[in-house]
C-alpha cells in the first residue's frame, strides 16, 4: 500500500507536496520521494524513511517548479531500499516520472514483453517501474514531437489493455504536464481536487481526501475507474474514460484498516463506515449472545477505536482506552519474522491494568491477519488481571492473500487459513471470538455510496476481480511472501541496483 500525490500549481509546489505526503504517511513508512519540474528541468529527492527524515531544508530548496509528483511507500511487489523509492523516471520519450499505488498481477509477463518486444530496460524488480515503462512505450508509439492530451489518453487506453491488477498512478511529462489514471475497477483510491488562488486555478490528485483538506483544495470528484486525467502546464484540466468496460469495485480493506477515518473514498466516509461496522458487529453479538457478560469494550488502537465506540454504545456498556499505543512502532503484520513481530507488539502497546483487573473484557480489533498481535494482546489482558478475554474483529476472517497492493503474508501464514472460528479463538487464547459477517461489512461501506455494486474483498472470499490470478500465480506469490522466503532473500541496495548513490538528481528535458 502506498500514497501518491501530484500537483499543478501557480507557484513552487515543493512544500505542498511535502505537506500532502505527511498526511498520507499512514499509507507507507518505508520510503518517500518527490520530483518537480521547472523549465523542463526535473529535480528529485527520494530515500528510505519517513517524510520528515527524507526531506531536509536543503533538499526542499532544490525541488523547484510549479508541477510535481510525490509518493510514500511500503514494500509490496519488489524489494525494500533506496532504489525502490518513487517516483521512477525514464528519459524517453520526453522525460517521464511516475508514482504508483497498487500491484500488477501480470508483472512477470509485462517484464518479458518490455525487454523482448518494446526494447526497454527495467532497473529494479518493482512493478511500478514496469508500469512506467509500459506507459512510456505506448506514449512513444503516438509519434508526436509534442504530446497532446489525446496522446496521453491513447497511451493509457493501451496500458489498460496490457496491465492487469490494481493501479492508481500519478506522473509527470517534463515541460508538458501532469497525468493520472486508475485501473478499470478503481481498486485503489484516487481523488481530484482544485483550489482557486489569486494567480489562477491549481489542481491536485491524491490517494486520499485528507491530503486535499490540509492544503485547502476542494474535492472535485474521485477519478473514475479506467479514467485518465491530464493537466497541462497552463493549468488546463483534460479528462477521458480510457477503459472499455469500467466498473467501480474499490478495495474493502481500505475502509477497514488502511485509509484515515477523516477521508472520503469514492464518496464514502471512512469514519461513518467504521461506525456502521461496529453497530452491525454489536447487533451480531446481541443475536448470538443476548445474555453476554461483557463488562467493558477496549479497542486495539488506533484503527478499531471508531468501531469499538459504536459497539459499546449499541451494547450499552462502558468503553475504555485500556491499551496505550507507542506511535513510533510500525505496523506489525508486515514485519518479517515472528520473533520481531512479537517484540514489536509489546513495544507498541502497553495496558492500563486498572481497566482489565477482574473484568470480562471485549477487545475490538479492525481485523486479524497473522494472529500474532491478537495472541500477544490477549495475553497482556490476562497478565493485567482480566477475568475473561473476548475478541471481536470488525472484519471477517482474512483467509486469502491480497494481490492488489497489500503485502499480506502467504496464505498458510494467515491465522484464519484452514481454521474455523473456534480454532482461531483457541490459537490466540481468547475465551470467545466473533467476526464481522462479509455481507455486513459490505453493507457498512455500501451504505455510503449505493451506486457501488460490489467491492474488491478477495482477502475474505478468495474471489479475485482481475485476470490471471489463478492457482499457479497464488503459489508463486506464496513462495515469495512466506517468512522463510523473506529471511532467505538477499535484497540489493540502491547503489548495487542503480549505480547511483546521490538521491538528488537534476534531469534536463
Amino acid at each position: 500500500m502506498c500514497g501518491v500525490v501530484g500537483i499543478v500549481g501557480k507557484t513552487d509546489v515543493n512544500l505542498q507536496l511535502y505537506d500532502a505526503l505527511t498526511m498520507l504517511q499512514h499509507r507507507g513508512q518505508d520510503a518517500a520521494g518527490i520530483m518537480t519540474c521547472q523549465g523542463g528541468q526535473l529535480s528529485q529527492r527520494k530515500d528510505v524513511g519517513l517524510v520528515r527524515d527524507v526531506f531536509q531544508p536543503r533538499h526542499m530548496e532544490r525541488l523547484k517548479g510549479n508541477i510535481g509528483v510525490g509518493q510514500v511507500r511500503y514494500p509490496t511487489a519488489g524489494s525494500s531500499g533506496p532504489a525502490m523509492a518513487q517516483p521512477f523516471y525514464v528519459n524517453s520519450p520526453y522525460g517521464i516520472c511516475l508514482a504508483h499505488n497498487g500491484n500488477l498481477t501480470n508483472a512477470s509477463e509485462l517484464l518479458q514483453h518490455l525487454f523482448k518486444s518494446d526494447l526497454r530496460h527495467v532497473n529494479t524488480d518493482s512493478d511500478s517501474e514496469i508500469l512506467l515503462n509500459v506507459f512510456a512505450h505506448e506514449l512513444q508509439l503516438q509519434g508526436k514531437l509534442e504530446p497532446q492530451p489525446a496522446d496521453v489518453f491513447a497511451a493509457v487506453t493501451r496500458v489498460h489493455g496490457r496491465c492487469h491488477g490494481a493501479y492508481a498512478a500519478v506522473g509527470m511529462i517534463a515541460n508538458y504536464g501532469l497525468f493520472a489514471f486508475r485501473d478499470p475497477f478503481g481498486i485503489r483510491p484516487l481523488v481530484l481536487g482544485r483550489r482557486n488562488t489569486a494567480q489562477g486555478t491549481e489542481y491536485m490528485v491524491a490517494s486520499e481526501t485528507v491530503a486535499l483538506d490540509v492544503l485547502g483544495y476542494e474535492i472535485e470528484r474521485d477519478v473514475a475507474p479506467g479514467e485518465a486525467v491530464f493537466i497541462d502546464m497552463a493549468g488546463q484540466l483534460h479528462t477521458h474514460q480510457c477503459a472499455e468496460s469500467p466498473e467501480l469495485a474499490p478495495c474493502l480493506f481500505e475502509y477497514v484498516y488502511f485509509a484515515r477515518p477523516d477521508s472520503l473514498i469514492d464518496r464514502i466516509s471512512v469514519y461513518k463506515a467504521r461506525l456502521r461496522m461496529g453497530e452491525k458487529l454489536a447487533a451480531k453479538i446481541l443475536r448470538e449472545r443476548p445474555d453476554h457478560d461483557i463488562d467493558v469494550v477496549i479497542p486495539v488502537p488506533d484503527t478499531s477505536r471508531i468501531s469499538g465506540q459504536a459497539m459499546a454504545e449499541t451494547l450499552g456498556i462502558k468503553f475504555r482506552e485500556g491499551l496505550i499505543k507507542n506511535r513510533y512502532i510500525g505496523r506489525t503484520f508486515i514485519m518479517p519474522g515472528q520473533k520481531q513481530r512479537k517484540r514489536s507488539v509489546r513495544q507498541k502497546l502497553n495496558p492500563v491494568k486498572l481497566e482489565f483487573r477482574g473484568k470480562n473484557v471485549l477487545l475490538v480489533d479492525d481485523s486479524i491477519v497473522r494472529g500474532t498481535t491478537s495472541k500477544e494482546i490477549v495475553q497482556m489482558a490476562r497478565d493485567s488481571g482480566a477475568a475473561k478475554v473476548y475478541v471481536a474483529s470488525a472484519a471477517p476472517p482474512v483467509r486469502y492473500p491480497n494481490v492488489y497492493g497489500i503485502d499480506m503474508p502467504a496464505a498458510n501464514e494467515l491465522i484464519a487459513h484452514d481454521r474455523n472460528v473456534e480454532e482461531i479463538a483457541e490459537a490466540i487464547g481468547a475465551d470467545w471470538l466473533i467476526y464481522q459477517d462479509v455481507d455486513d461489512l459490505i453493507s457498512s461501506a455500501k451504505e455510503g455510496n449505493a451506486k457501488i455494486k460490489r467491492f474488491e474483498c478477495s482477502v475474505f472470499t478468495g474471489e479475485y476481480l482481475t485476470d490471471g490470478v489463478d492457482k499457479n500465480y497464488l503459489e508463486r506469490l506464496e513462495a515469495s511472501r512466506s517468512d522463510g522466503a523473506k529471511a532467505a532473500g538477499n535484497h540489493p541496495e540502491a547503489g548495487d541496483v542503480l549505480g547511483l548513490h546521490n538521491s538528488n538528481v537534476g534531469v534536463g528535458s
